[in-house]
């Protein structure tokens, strides 16, 4: 049977953080293919810029089981949260394009992993704040929450590095566009 147990797990070493790095968005649509080979992306093709978000603190990403014995289904929420600081008018305008697409998103880990959400059906906005805050401390910026629903939980890319997720990818011809301080 296709989903019989293959193996087990021990407790692992305490050697991984938590935490995002940034993340990549990428328009839905611009990857021709996307090869997976045990359950991870070992190839992409396509050309396509991918749009670099770096984060610090307050960002998350989760992935949820969802299960129906009645229904005999299986899919997997992945949830992007981010927080980021500084309000723009520039980033007004970017986000609005961001709440108004439904891209792929490549999220970055602080160790080193790099996963696609959104594979099939793209990561959709829903819901955010632009907040001013109400004390001197407070977030002046924006939280941002996107979620894809997939067959699979977000699968690790192959072959990523610091700074391009997609450096394992031999068919891909990715411009990664960073972001300026302003």
């Amino acid at each position: 049977m296709a989903c019989d147990l293959t193996k087990g797990r021990a407790v692992p070493c305490k050697d991984v953080v938590g935490g995002i790095r940034a993340v990549y968005f990428v328009d839905f649509g611009d990857f021709t293919s996307v090869t997976l080979t045990n359950d991870e992306v070992t190839d992409i093709s396509g050309t396509f810029s991918a749009y670099q978000y770096v984060v610090k603190g307050n960002s998350s990403f989760e992935q949820a089981f969802n299960s129906s014995r009645e229904n005999g289904t299986t899919f997997f929420t992945q949830t992007l949260n981010l927080t980021l600081t500084k309000l723009t008018k520039e980033d007004n305008k970017e986000l609005k394009l961001l709440a108004y697409g439904r891209p792929y998103v490549v999220v970055e880990d602080y160790n080193g992993n790099a996963f696609l959400m959104g594979k099939n059906y793209g990561a959709e906005v829903t819901g955010g704040t632009i907040v001013t805050g109400a004390a001197m401390g407070d977030l002046s910026g924006y939280t941002l929450t996107m979620e894809g629903q997939e067959q699979l939980p977000a699968n690790f890319i192959s072959g990523a590095t610091l700074n391009n997720p997609f450096a394992g990818c031999a068919s891909a011809t990715e411009t990664i566009v960073v972001g300026s301080n302003s």
